[in-house]
């Protein structure tokens, strides 16, 4: 029973240490962070309890598998209450086992941070937003998205 038990807590620990941090950012450091010219980057805005984020997260699991190795990076914005941070969030994303990096948004005034993600964002979440400064391009997507429509925005720059 001792050789289980401890068997047990050492996986357990082992899971626990390769779950990835999640960065705390303002809107303002999230724009600058994916502004390499040599990047394409995804961005999805999501929250735990939104029923079309999480009904669409392994989409981006699957996107993030598909480039991975190539200059193209997705990043799951997370817009969870400030209660939820660290704690409820990290749970949650070891939970879905999801594979993008996490950002937590520490901004809460929505007419702050969305129209300087994308002036047409009604506020509505998921939203996500293909960004390749290098390129000057940017497409912002309201709603669910699937990975092949994604996949598509991004072989189109």
């Amino acid at each position: 029973m001792k050789r289980f038990l401890f068997t047990a807590l050492a996986c357990a620990f082992c899971y626990c240490g390769q779950a990835q941090q999640i960065a705390a950012m303002s809107i303002d450091d999230i724009i600058k962070y994916a502004s390499s010219k040599d990047t394409t980057y995804i961005v999805n805005f999501w929250a735990t309890w939104c029923a079309p984020c999480v009904q669409e997260l392994p989409e981006f699991n699957k996107l993030n598998r598909h480039y991975a190795g190539k200059p193209v990076k997705v990043i799951l914005v997370s817009l969870d209450f400030k209660e939820n941070y660290p704690l409820r969030l990290q749970t949650f994303v070891q939970r879905k086992r999801l594979t993008p990096e996490v950002i937590w948004l520490t901004d809460t005034n929505p007419n702050d941070f969305v129209p300087k993600v994308d002036k047409s964002w009604q506020g509505s979440i998921p939203a996500t937003v293909v960004i390749n400064t290098g390129k000057q391009f940017k497409k912002f997507i309201e709603g669910q998205v699937t990975e092949r429509e994604v996949k598509k925005i991004v072989s189109g720059i």
